[in-house]
């Protein structure tokens, strides 16, 4: 996929002009918060004056980089006008419609500060509480993620969503052997230094938050969960319920794989070995001498899926990063 290049935009004379050079944590910015701006014209500055204001009443220095992800309305204008009022804000623009995954990955490799602060411009979640979970990651070193999980759902499609993100939380906690309070919320600060080797795998769309809490879980990497309320949305919502739910469920196994091929393959497979023998016993003793060609396929299937897991294990373990 190919990256979408940042516009040139006019900075306030304290930032560096370069703004597209990924920086290490030395610049003196300790945090960066990285916020996706897709047609949020009408609150988008409410939202950033909420940021701003509790991370001036912090103490902490950070930086705000509001991405517009080629809006369709103002955004990128409202963003451009009050750029003056807040001397911390950089501003990046796509030149097309990227995603939010695509964005919290480009905004994350360009970030300035040590930790790095996700969440959305949507009004929907506690921002002013962003200075909280950095202070967690700032006194504890045995916590690499902090997450805001939130107590209810109040997005749009409810009724569907709430039985269905249930299922995928489900699915990820068996595969990752971790109780997950909220497996994608979009509110969360982690350590830049320990997710720059798995921000190359995060998908362009909404599941690049599932993608980095599997990521940090399956490294064992410590994630602590804060609860947080969770309002609704305002304007309307991107999400669209049949296509994003099976590209989280699918995101979950494919991370799984990536890091655990055998949580996914071997259960099958030992599955389908035991109906397979099972089968067979039944075929001898009422069929003595005769095997079943579904019993014999059940069987073989059973292998190669077993030997495809350790493959892909084996695989996994000669890659290095994990």
């Amino acid at each position: 996929m190919s990256v979408p290049a940042p516009e040139a935009e006019a900075v306030p004379a304290s930032l560096p002009q370069d703004r597209t050079e990924p920086v290490s944590g030395d610049s003196g910015v300790h945090v960066t918060i990285v916020l996706p701006c897709y047609n949020e014209q009408d609150h988008v500055i409410a939202e950033i004056e909420r940021i701003c204001a509790a991370m001036d009443a912090s103490g902490k220095s950070y930086e705000l980089l509001a991405v517009d992800d080629r809006s369709t309305d103002d955004t990128l204008a409202r963003l451009r006008e009050a750029a003056p009022r807040f001397p911390t804000m950089r501003i990046m623009a796509f030149q097309h419609n990227s995603g939010s995954g695509t964005v919290r990955r480009i905004g994350s490799q360009q970030a300035r500060g040590d930790i790095v602060v996700w969440t959305d411009a949507d009004m929907s979640y506690p921002n002013e509480r962003i200075p909280e979970l950095v202070e967690i990651l700032d006194t504890d070193p045995s916590v690499d993620q902090v997450v805001g999980a939130r107590r209810t759902e109040e997005g749009t499609h409810k009724l569907l969503r709430v039985p269905a993100k249930w299922f995928i939380r489900k699915t990820a906690e068996r595969l990752t052997n971790t109780k997950i309070p909220d497996l994608n919320s979009g509110l969360r600060a982690f350590r830049r230094s320990v997710a720059l080797p798995y921000l190359r795998l995060l998908p362009p769309g909404f599941s690049c938050v599932t993608t980095i809490t599997i990521a940090f879980l399956s490294n064992q990497h410590p994630v602590r969960y804060v609860p947080i309320d969770y309002a609704k949305r305002a304007g309307k919502s991107k999400f669209h319920f049949t296509k994003d739910a099976y590209r989280y469920i699918l995101q979950v196994l494919r991370m799984v794989m990536y890091f655990n091929p055998l949580k996914v393959l071997m259960p099958l497979a030992l599955w389908l070995l035991v109906i397979g023998i099972v089968k067979g016993v039944y075929d001898m003793v009422a069929h003595f001498g005769y095997f079943a060609n579904n019993t014999i396929m059940i069987f073989v299937t059973g292998l190669i899926i077993a030997s495809l897991a350790l493959l892909a294990d084996l695989i996994v373990r000669s890659r290095g990063d994990v």
